[in-house]
């Protein structure tokens, strides 16, 4: 995956390969939920500019997402923020802009010091460097 910041928001366009189906050219639940803690963990990275783990997950899939339609796009944003608990929320769309999941992703997040000294999170740049 690639992501990149848009606004508030941080986006991944991803190009589903058919060995990530689950049946029938459909892109498996577990993948898609697996895209969804990824860009998440990258909106921790790269708007709280620190490091946190997953506590949990809600994924609703509102339609199938076809492995060999062309690229789907996700996106995250912030959608609430308690001392150290992240709710992080992802959309998924498919090649056409349908949404077609959609979840909230809960993150503990760490002070920046501690994440750079136990967690080995490194400076903001590097992760958007090529």
């Amino acid at each position: 995956m690639a992501f990149q910041e848009e606004g508030e928001e941080i986006v991944s366009h991803w190009d589903p390969k058919p060995h990530f189906q689950g049946y029938g050219n459909i892109l498996h639940g577990g993948i898609i939920t697996t895209l969804m803690d990824e860009i998440a963990s990258w909106y921790i990275f790269t708007k709280l500019r620190t490091a946190g783990v997953t506590y949990g997950l809600e994924v609703r899939f509102l339609s199938p997402v076809y492995t060999d339609r062309g690229k789907i796009t996700l996106r995250a944003a912030m959608k609430e923020m308690n001392r150290r608990k992240a709710g992080i929320g992802v959309k998924l769309f498919d090649h056409d802009g349908q949404l077609c999941s959609e979840g909230l992703i809960g993150y503990l997040v760490f002070p920046e010091k501690l994440a750079r000294e136990k967690l080995y999170y490194p400076d903001y740049d590097s992760f958007f460097n090529d």
